[in-house]
């Protein structure tokens, strides 16, 4: 055979007139049709300034050239439930397992920026993460971790500002130089809007909070990230996974543009904004996401915006494993979800990973589950022989040209937003909320239809009842929390909190950079939700407008 086509033509309409091919749904999570077979054809457009190698521009390969065989990925498992002592406990049982990098889970009451002890918290309290309130929470939560040492996550948004000076706060307590204090606190408020909801103020306030971040960082925590740009939570509401890979980048560039307008240097700034991507199940499209994924950002960031420093053109990006794919039926089959996702977060060139537990469809995961899902992590890393090589898959004739296609995919909707007017703009026209919940629905009415077919789900189920452990929360966590901040709030040197809150005010009225005031609010004890209630009665509280 000469061509491609030939052989489709021939050998391949030979064999499928013998045995047809299944009637399956063979497209993509993103509705892309593979093709039966990739040859030198399908990327006969690829050159080689496409794909570089790894650690040199564009970064499709990678963004370190030894990748995998000097430093093995971050394993970050995600943890926080209960109070901050329990947390704390199941952090140090983490690190001890060989984890090397915390990730803090905050309850919904920190999320939302409301104090433990608010009647909005009732019920809520250390449910679906730590409770958080006050620099004494803090300090217990990582009482004996050295931040010096041992780098940190923190999933937080509309409160980041307060939660991250917390953070800082407790390292200057204990003695530690913040220069060397290494970590990331997620602080995307954009993809709140679009997504997860947990906003509090109007957009152009919530991403000035944010740029406040960009703006202090650089000065005086050179190695902590500032910002997490996620496009997890897309994902998990629903949309594809070239929807996620766009929407995320739109985002990035919209920071980009924002901190650009208050005067910032790119080059100061962009070395330190890092990602967050989701990891599904459909195994070579995620792998080609993350590599689209750092060519996009690389060409944007170069030509686009005119950072000249390489690390500005470098996409750094965590990744976690798809929740939202997991099952309550048949929850062991979980772990192999879980195992091949990470794979591919592997295979694409993740810099850091989370994996999730097998339990987390039924409650918040089990410690044994925490750890059978570390355990997958270091399996892959020391079993498989994947850290070994660097971009195994690269010159792959199906990976290069998937990769090539949800590049271009991508970049249509990011032009489709510019045209817009911008990612704020989109988010009051309900454009995102249109996409994903279209997105949503296909998938879901090809679930319903058998299109698209999930283990334990719609295909292989059976009757027999769940006998999976269940971590439960103690509802005396509120009580601790209410104590505790009662306590705060008698012992504090009431007049420093006075000040604090008021120099808040100050900087917020004034549009100055809040970040100082934040830390020295901190210090003076004054309370997440104290706060919070400060930037409502300045910037007010955002109502998402219904969209049809």
């Amino acid at each position: 055979m000469s061509t491609k086509n030939e052989w489709l033509s021939t050998q391949y309409q030979k064999a499928i007139s013998k045995f047809p091919e299944r009637q399956y749904n063979f497209k993509t999570l993103s509705d892309l049709e593979p093709e039966p077979l990739y040859t030198e054809e399908d990327v006969k457009d690829l050159k080689q300034e496409d794909l570089g190698f790894p650690g040199e521009y564009p970064y499709t390969r990678g963004v370190q050239p030894s990748m995998y065989r000097a430093k093995l990925w971050t394993m970050r498992m995600f943890a926080g439930f209960g109070s901050a002592e329990q947390t704390n406990e199941r952090f140090k049982a983490l690190l001890g397992a060989g984890q090397t990098g915390l990730s803090t889970a905050f309850d919904l009451p920190t999320l939302m920026g409301y104090d433990s002890d608010h009647p909005f918290s009732r019920g809520e309290v250390g449910k679906c993460g730590v409770a958080v309130a006050s620099l004494a929470d803090m300090e217990i939560l990582f009482q004996d971790i050295n931040p010096e040492a041992v780098t940190t996550s923190m999933t937080i948004n509309s409160p980041a500002n307060a939660i991250w000076a917390m953070y800082i706060a407790n390292a200057q307590k204990q003695g530690y130089d913040i220069t060397k204090v290494g970590g990331t606190i997620q602080n995307d408020i954009l993809k709140e809007f679009i997504a997860q909801k947990e906003f509090i103020f109007p957009p152009e306030p919530s991403v000035k909070l944010v740029i406040d971040t960009f703006e202090w960082a650089p000065q005086h925590m050179p190695k902590w990230n500032f910002i997490s740009v996620s496009g997890y939570h897309i994902r998990e509401a629903g949309s594809t996974a070239v929807q996620e890979l766009a929407f995320t980048l739109a985002d990035g560039f919209h920071y980009v543009e924002k901190a650009l307008e208050r005067g910032l240097d790119i080059d100061e700034f962009a070395p330190r904004i890092s990602f967050f991507f989701d990891v599904h199940n459909d195994f070579f499209e995620e792998i080609a996401k993350f590599r689209a994924a750092r060519r996009i950002w690389a060409r944007e960031m170069r030509h686009r915006y005119g950072a000249k420093n390489p690390r500005s053109w470098m996409l750094r990006t965590h990744a976690q494993t798809a929740g939202v794919s997991l099952t309550a039926q048949q929850p062991l089959n979980n772990i192999s979800r879980v195992a091949i996702q990470a794979l591919a977060a592997v295979l694409g060139g993740t810099n850091s990973l989370h994996t999730d537990s097998f339990d987390e469809a039924l409650a918040l995961p089990t410690e044994e589950a925490a750890t059978i899902a570390l355990r997958t992590q270091q399996i892959i890393a020391y079993e498989t022989g994947v850290a070994g090589v660097v971009d195994p898959l690269g010159g792959s004739y199906y990976v290069e040209a998937l990769t090539s296609k949800i590049e271009q995919d991508a970049m249509r909707y990011i032009q489709q937003i510019r045209d817009l007017g911008g990612v704020e703009q989109g988010i009051e026209l309900g454009y995102y909320a249109r996409e994903i919940q279209e997105a949503a629905y296909q998938y879901q009415q090809e679930v319903d239809r058998k299109d698209r077919l999930i283990v334990g789900v719609n295909a292989f189920t059976d009757d027999r009842p769940l006998n999976v452990p269940i971590q439960l929360i103690d509802p005396v966590v509120e009580r601790i929390q209410a104590e505790r901040l009662a306590r705060v709030r008698r012992e504090r040197d009431p007049q420093r909190a006075k000040n604090a809150l008021e120099g808040l005010r100050d900087a917020a009225v004034m549009g100055l950079n809040t970040m100082p005031a934040f830390i020295e609010c901190s210090h003076a004890y004054c309370t997440l939700g104290e706060m919070m209630d400060v930037l409502r009665k300045v910037y007010g509280e955002y109502v998402e407008p219904i969209t049809v």
